[in-house]
């Protein structure tokens, strides 16, 4: 069979066609990939058949492979009407829509993120190898209603499809089967849907609320459609189908002061008035939201995304937030509040709106600081070299006493008390030096500590904070660095500067290279990981980092006083 689909792609090699990027879900990985893309006067079906469905596309199939595939002698114009009409034919009105190829040949299935969708750099022995074709189905007027059949004649086939109205996704990925009927909104595409609940999309509601609850702050976040809030400010859209890059930054402005009295937050029963962090164009796939900066994007599926911060002294025990705008078709909104314990989704209406957060957590994780072991004190110092001394006069004593027993056959008082003296002496100091060197687990643990206090002084709100903790931890003209650089290795650029919220230091290595006088230099490899909650989504991050560290005595502490970033690499 293999070769019978290799060959047949090579006789299809003039022809030239192109799909857009398929986003996640299980039917992404059907056998066959099918996207109907709705527009104003035509329905345009993008296919990518893959090897065990080629027999149910037969009639799609030029005749000459039709007949080396052993199906017969029917003509192409034939199977053609019957492909469009039953096989895989759309119905508007109980009348299937006459459709024609576009474009059909040879093309590859390359890899994809499987939580963006996004392609991925594929190697040629990792490609997929496909049929790709193009069909185009005409109509006149505006449907109210298209109805989708699959292959049952030929043979059933595998199937994922997913269909676009007007640029917005009417349903996350799914698997076709004959039947399903699509209503269009044409007033308004984000409003056409099946009216299956599995053919639900994701991303239904032009409006959804979220309230974070993580130690030291609480985050509110709004995600609207400006198209929305349209009917109540003029953003300047009237008449316009893209929203222009240089528009962007006022229709912010004034979708924000549209939300401001809207949404009021409770944290512990008081009425809390939060401080607006971000606020972000987003592209919505079915099953990501990416940041989109100075692009312009089609008006109906743009959607804002605005972020509220309310600082807290530690975990509240409960968080209310008040959902207060409703319209005649969103009377349902969907909203979640998030802790440690992950989301607890919940469905908003007129008379039930209020989002609420109890403190149920048994064993919350609260971020503390750890103490970090003190440098070696003065006799710790003299230590190294004081055994030694103490040692020597052990050993002095020792010889006296033997001296004065051979020599009069008494033992000397005074040197039996210096010899017990130094002996304690030498004890002690020894101990002492066991106690302050600095071993390959002591110095593990000391970098772990100065790392996980680094880390953790992010988990508060406020740059003022965030510096007065680092300070405890680092000195110097490198505080700034470091709050430079471990702030953007935080942050997730493609998602508008979202915080990572670090979760767990584990240091690999932790080598001594070099002691000078107070400070050590060492070559240190470690893991972080951590998780984001934002747009709706909890990310999960891990990050390796290769660095120099200068560690010093400082005022009687150790602190990082110098870092040198060698590696860095995404886990």
């Amino acid at each position: 069979m293999i070769r019978i689909i290799s060959w047949a792609l090579f006789l299809l090699a003039p022809l030239q066609v192109s799909a857009d990027a398929i986003v996640r879900s299980t039917a992404m990985f059907a056998d066959t990939i099918a996207e109907y893309f709705v527009e104003t006067d035509h329905v345009r079906l993008e296919l990518e058949i893959g090897e065990a469905d080629i027999a149910s596309f037969r009639n799609l199939l030029p005749s000459s492979i039709y007949q080396q595939l052993g199906f017969g002698d029917e003509p192409l114009e034939d199977r053609l009407q019957l492909f469009t009409s039953r096989d895989l034919a759309i119905f508007n009105n109980g009348e299937p829509l006459a459709g024609f190829v576009r474009a059909m040949g040879p093309a590859t299935r390359p890899l994809r993120d499987e939580v963006t969708g996004e392609e991925l750099p594929t190697a040629e022995q990792d490609a997929t190898l496909v049929i790709g074709a193009t069909l185009v189905f005409p109509f006149e007027g505006r449907p109210d209603s298209l109805t989708l059949m699959a292959p049952v004649e030929t043979g059933l086939a595998n199937i994922g499809f997913v269909l676009y109205h007007q640029g917005v996704a009417v349903n996350d990925y799914r698997y076709l089967s004959s039947g399903y009927t699509v209503n269009l909104d044409w007033e308004d595409p984000w409003y056409s849907s099946f009216p299956q609940r599995a053919l639900k999309r994701q991303y239904e509601s032009p409006m959804t609320g979220f309230i974070y609850v993580e130690p030291f702050e609480v985050r509110k976040e709004i995600i609207v459609r400006p198209h929305d809030i349209q009917q109540w400010v003029d953003l300047g859209l009237e008449g316009q189908d893209v929203i222009r890059a240089g528009q962007q930054d006022e229709i912010k402005r004034r979708v924000v002061e549209f939300l401001a009295p809207h949404f009021r937050v409770k944290i512990d029963g008081v009425a809390v008035e939060g401080t607006l962090d971000r606020v972000n164009f987003l592209r919505r796939t079915l099953k990501s939201s990416t940041v989109v900066d100075n692009q312009d994007i089609a008006l109906l599926p743009a959607t804002l995304g605005v972020i509220y911060v309310f600082p807290t002294a530690g975990l509240p025990q409960s968080v209310e937030m008040e959902w207060d705008v409703f319209t005649e078709k969103m009377q349902r909104v969907p909203t979640a509040s998030v802790d440690q314990a992950g989301p607890l989704p919940v469905i908003l209406e007129p008379d039930f709106n209020i989002l609420r957060w109890d403190n149920y957590l048994k064993f919350p994780d609260i971020p503390t600081l750890v103490d970090i072991q003190a440098p070696p004190g003065p006799v710790q110092k003299i230590s190294s070299w004081g055994r030694w001394v103490a040692l020597g006069l052990s050993l002095t004593a020792l010889a006296v006493i033997i001296g004065s027993r051979r020599k009069n056959g008494k033992f000397s008082v005074a040197a039996v008390v210096s010899l017990v003296v130094s002996i304690l002496a030498t004890l002690f100091l020894v101990n002492e030096n066991r106690q302050s060197s600095m071993n390959s687990q002591r110095l593990q643990q000391l970098a772990g500590n100065l790392l996980h206090n680094v880390y953790r002084a992010f988990d508060y709100r406020g740059e003022e904070v965030i510096y007065d903790v680092l300070s405890r931890s680092a000195s110097g003209e490198l505080l700034t660095d470091i709050y430079l650089e471990t702030r953007r290795g935080l942050e997730l650029a493609n998602q508008g500067g979202a915080r990572v919220k670090v979760k767990d230091i584990e240091v690999l290595d932790a080598v001594l290279v070099e002691t000078n006088g107070d400070s050590l230099t060492v070559d240190s490899k470690w893991n972080v990981s951590g998780s984001v909650g934002h747009w709706g989504h909890v990310h999960q991050r891990r990050n390796g980092y290769h660095a120099m560290l200068e560690i010093s005595e400082m005022g009687g502490v150790w602190k990082l006083t110098g870092l040198e970033i060698l590696g860095e690499e995404r886990l």
